[in-house]
């Protein structure tokens, strides 16, 4: 097997990136643990991959203003394979995966891609796109029929080579290397041209869609700013500069706190939607995860860590859940609008899960089923009991 020795740049923790390609172009990174068991070099990609599918097109509903991006070639990804051709997984003779070498975490861009590969300008051997979006302004005017290139980046986050598990199932060194490589794309993808939004995030099981058992996250560089996110902004505009402090503030002083450390709060937000409705907050406005510190992110870990595995001790089998860690948007609203984590379940019972219909999938209009004060006693008396 031909190998390599990636240049070796350290970050903080201990973690060790090394960069290498994959045979069709696309950037792989692996992230070592400070206690890694890893050699330097990694395997060379010995596949014969097609090329890389086209660029998707954007679509403006002019209804709402939304844009929605057309990826066929997501059609094509891989459905709930068998351990021994696990996508994620370090290559074998007998299966030839995305990943060359073993490794602790690795990062690669997503062979189908909902947006990118081409950006809005050429950038470092990637290809700008024939009609990227022109900024924020050009993707807020209304119009029928009016469509873009979907420029941007998608990349597969890989918290473990183990088939099977989550985030929270990692320890907490791995855990600690996993948010150092979060920090560390939230700066590279922020830089690439045409970005507006970087969005971190880990679906978890069957329930919520999930097609690869395999412990994984994605991180999204979006060429706009989400829908989500323009509804936050609109609520700062409306309220004050500050209203993520006054929010912390807010849920520290009420009965919904789930943990509190030296640096971040967990609670259950005072107008839950879901059954399992987990919101995380920094105590010092930071914009996104690079603008955290070491002591942030050392404490964010093990913290992270309790919550996820209290989620999983409310029932006897492991809870569906959506990880979401929302981020300013790189060039709006750095000074006001805090990275946050949204954590989201639709299980609202060992064997019941809220299904979005009429009211919710329609019209937008919630309905909660348990009040988040009882959601937050449950979990709160459930992370208790979380040793790590």
């Amino acid at each position: 097997m031909n190998m390599i020795s990636p240049t070796a740049v350290p970050l903080g923790a201990g973690v060790v990136k090394r960069s290498t390609r994959l045979d069709d172009g696309r950037e792989l990174i692996y992230y070592d643990d400070p206690d890694t068991t890893l050699g330097p070099e990694r395997a060379v990609d010995a596949r014969t991959l097609d090329p890389r599918p086209e660029t998707a097109t954007m679509r403006q509903d002019v209804l709402t203003g939304d844009w929605i991006s057309i990826a066929a070639s997501r059609q094509n990804r891989a459905f709930l394979p068998p351990a021994e051709l696990d996508p994620l997984a370090p290559q074998t003779p007998t299966n030839p995966s995305e990943i060359p070498s073993r490794y602790d975490v690795a990062v690669f861009e997503n062979k189908s891609p909902s947006f990118g590969p081409a950006l809005a300008e050429a950038f470092d051997g990637v290809p700008a796109a024939s009609d990227p979006p022109r900024g924020i302004e050009d993707l807020t005017h209304l119009g029928l029929g009016r469509t873009r290139t979907s420029v941007g980046r998608t990349e597969v986050v890989c918290f473990s080579p183990e088939h099977a598990g989550s985030f929270g199932t990692q320890t907490v060194t791995r855990a600690r290397t996993v948010i150092e490589a979060w920090a560390d794309r939230t700066a590279a993808l922020s830089a690439l041209p045409g970005i507006e939004q970087v969005f971190p995030f880990e679906n978890r099981g069957e329930a919520i869609g999930v097609t690869l058992p395999h412990p994984h996250g994605q991180i999204y560089a979006y060429p706009y700013l989400t829908p989500r996110t323009t509804r936050l902004l609109d609520s700062i505009d409306r309220t004050a500069p500050d209203l993520f402090q006054r929010i912390l503030e807010f849920e520290q002083a009420g009965p919904r706190v789930v943990l509190r450390g030296e640096h971040w709060t967990a609670f259950v937000p005072f107008a839950a939607r879901w059954p399992i409705e987990l919101h995380v907050l920094p105590h010092r406005h930071v914009a996104d995860f690079a603008e955290t510190n070491e002591a942030e992110r050392d404490e964010l870990a093990p913290l992270y860590l309790r919550l996820l595995r209290g989620i999983d001790a409310l029932y006897e089998t492991p809870t569906p859940y959506i990880a979401a860690w929302h981020q300013a948007p790189v060039r709006h609203a750095r000074d006001t609008a805090r990275l946050h984590l949204q954590l989201t379940s639709p299980r609202r019972a060992a064997d019941k899960l809220k299904f979005l219909a009429g009211s919710e999938a329609a019209m937008g209009a919630w309905i909660g089923d348990i009040p988040p004060e009882t959601a937050a006693a449950r979990i709160r008396e459930a992370v208790e009991g979380v040793t790590l």
